[in-house]
């Protein structure tokens, strides 16, 4: 059922109007057929690009949406209830042009920034390695800077659009410690660039998450973000938004979770009246209903926060924790509303269920979210963390 949402203006009205006629007619009728054989919607980000909906939250002057955060990811919820894989990759591509908006050069935004937004390139984020998960300073990839440029040297994993984006939000080693991290725009297709095949995943068939490995690529000098050394930086700031935008898809698939097991409830007959009508069930149905109701609430705080330009990262990760944790439990009790139909492929809830669970993990854990909002309640160890430069707070995917 559609949710009552609180926009700010009849233009966001508008907008997502758009968004739920595409997900509507684009999305819903290939996302059963596409997940089961874990097959790319070839030509979708393309529409949702000319859709304006992959630059949302972007600059208007660079071909993006010029919309506040808050109404970007109520957009992201709505695509996320009807496909969570393609609702992902947005999120992923969105933070991916993240780095290029806030720190790149006026002429490195004017080359790039108007087909990245317009989704002409669709882009990756390629932070984690093999053995650099949650511990983001421990990075091993290397960019050795040559005549012209850098190459770079090494692994890196679990990256969204693995193989398939047109360029990656790369980071790498460009000198020791924690302060030696450096951000790049990283071509999609590059001599000494090759992917792995793509992982075999519990849930998100549809878009393939792979594995890189760099053989002495070559980067000219102009793909750094930035400056040296301020990769990690760019990197967590990033991930407080991307963090936003993994709530507003959890809250989507929940809130689809939620719709299916309401519609079956109020179907499904038992001891002469619609299982909806028996005190626990609608209890539980109620419980599910707060939960998204809850989720939706913690990531539109973030967001508004975000917006005003205050301090949001706590908030951000409060958001991740609620929203995603909510979506596992509502996915879950939706399969046993359904009782035996629900462990079958015959409905999606079997397969929500499997979705909800990467979002525990990717974009930082729920138990690194934990630790976020811990030393945020503690703001002097908090800045004596930032001093070390060890968050410790990484992504998946």
């Amino acid at each position: 059922m559609p949710v009552d949402r609180l926009l700010p203006t009849p233009e966001a009205e508008l907008l997502l109007d758009l968004v739920r006629d595409i997900a509507d007619h684009e999305l819903a009728p290939l996302v059963d057929e596409y997940e089961r054989d874990a097959r790319y919607p070839d030509g979708l980000f393309q529409l949702l690009g000319d859709a304006g909906v992959l630059g949302l939250p972007y600059p208007e002057q660079y071909g993006g949406g010029g919309q506040p955060y808050e109404v970007y990811l109520q957009v992201l919820e709505e695509l996320a209830s009807r496909w969570s894989s393609v609702a992902v990759a947005t999120s992923v591509h969105v933070m991916a042009c993240f780095p290029m908006v806030q720190y790149g050069s006026a002429g490195q935004k004017d080359e790039w920034l108007p087909r990245m937004l317009t989704g002409e390139l669709i882009g990756g984020y390629s932070l984690s390695e093999p053995h650099a998960g949650s511990d983001a300073a421990a990075l091993s990839c290397r960019a050795d800077a040559v005549d012209g440029g850098y190459l770079v040297t090494g692994s890196k994993a679990w990256i969204t659009h693995g193989g398939r984006a047109d360029f990656y939000t790369l980071f790498a080693r460009t000198a020791p410690g924690s302060r030696g991290v450096s951000c790049f725009l990283a071509p999609g297709r590059v001599d000494g660039l090759q992917f792995g095949p793509p992982e075999q995943k519990m849930g998100l068939h549809a878009i393939p998450t792979a594995g890189a490995f760099w053989d002495g690529a070559f980067l000219e000098s102009d793909r750094l973000i930035g400056v040296e050394g301020e990769g990690l930086p760019i990197a967590f700031s990033a991930l407080d938004s991307g963090r936003l935008g993994i709530a507003a898809v959890a809250t989507g698939l929940a809130q689809a979770a939620l719709d299916v097991a309401v519609q079956y409830a109020r179907e499904r007959t038992a001891f002469g009246k619609p299982i909806f009508d028996h005190e626990g069930l609608g209890f539980l149905l109620a419980d599910m209903a707060a939960a998204v109701d809850s989720a939706r609430a913690t990531y539109l705080d973030a967001a508004r926060r975000r917006d005003a330009g205050h301090p949001y990262s706590r908030q951000a990760s409060v958001a991740k924790l609620i929203a995603t944790d909510a979506a596992m439990k509502v996915t879950t009790d939706a399969v046993q509303v359904l009782g035996g139909y629900g462990y079958t492929t015959d409905f999606p809830v079997e397969r929500y269920m499997r979705e909800a669970k990467i979002m525990q993990i990717f974009e930082g854990t729920n138990q690194i979210q934990r630790l976020v909002i811990s030393r945020g309640l503690n703001p002097s160890r908090t800045a004596a963390v930032r001093s070390e430069g060890r968050p410790g707070v990484h992504r998946v995917g």
